[in-house]
């Protein structure tokens, strides 16, 4: 990994689907081990963005970088430093839980001994050992969210993108899951979440980002940007997307 302070560096992105102009001239960076919320309401640009940065669409204009790489020309160097948590349970069948986490593992390089290793590390942190035999579909909807959580951290990434984890969790699922983050980021994680959930950025991040209609509006330390009177109508949309 390259010698740098800033985890992720976006510059002059633009994205158009169609005549819908989704990221208009996007410009923002992440400092290594920050905890940054990216927030907006629905439909504002956050999940483009993260598909961007993890290489899962394609874009316009502009350039993208993680830690200095590249994430064009450069992609198999940025895929090994990102970890992605998306909001599907997008799971193997045929697999059991362990074996997902083997076989994501495979992707980046690490061979089975030590695929196994780590995947138990993670069940256990995530308290789904006893699990770790059983196929996704026996799994309750928060075990799954955990389990998308492990396979994010599987390859342990320096970046790990959360697009929404909380999303139709029930408030215990959701306060578990936010001492995870806590914990991650205590221990070194840079985190980029995507939330239209003020009192999840609030509780978790240090900077804040915000974005509507596919354009920044403000982004800052998380107390300046809640102080500031001036984005009170792009916070009642955004807590209104809830």
């Amino acid at each position: 990994m390259r010698n740098s302070d800033i985890a992720v560096s976006i510059k002059n992105l633009t994205k158009f689907y169609g005549d819908l102009k989704a990221l208009d001239n996007v410009n923002f960076e992440v400092k290594r081990g920050d905890f940054f919320a990216f927030l907006g309401p629905n439909g504002a640009g956050k999940t483009t963005t993260i598909n961007i940065l993890t290489g899962l669409s394609n874009y316009n204009a502009g350039e993208v970088r993680v830690f200095g790489y590249n994430t064009t020309i450069e992609y198999q160097q940025t895929r090994r430093l990102l970890g992605l948590c998306a909001q599907e349970f997008n799971f193997d069948p045929f697999l059991t839980i362990h074996q997902l986490l083997v076989y994501q593992a495979g992707y980046f390089g690490i061979t089975p001994g030590s695929a196994s290793k780590r995947a138990d590390e993670l069940l256990a942190r995530f308290q789904l050992t006893e699990k770790r035999n059983c196929k996704h579909r026996a799994l309750s909807g928060g075990m799954k969210k955990r389990l998308l959580l492990c396979r994010a951290l599987i390859h342990d990434p320096e970046v790990l993108i959360l697009d929404e984890p909380t999303a139709g969790c029930d408030l215990e699922l959701k306060y578990l899951i936010w001492d995870y983050l806590a914990q991650l980021n205590n221990e070194g994680k840079t985190i980029f979440l995507t939330t239209h959930n003020m009192e999840e950025a609030e509780k978790l991040c240090k900077t804040i980002g915000i974005i509507n209609q596919g354009r920044i509006v403000r982004i800052g330390e998380k107390r300046a940007v809640l102080q500031d009177k001036s984005l009170e109508d792009v916070f009642l949309e955004v807590t209104g997307g809830e």
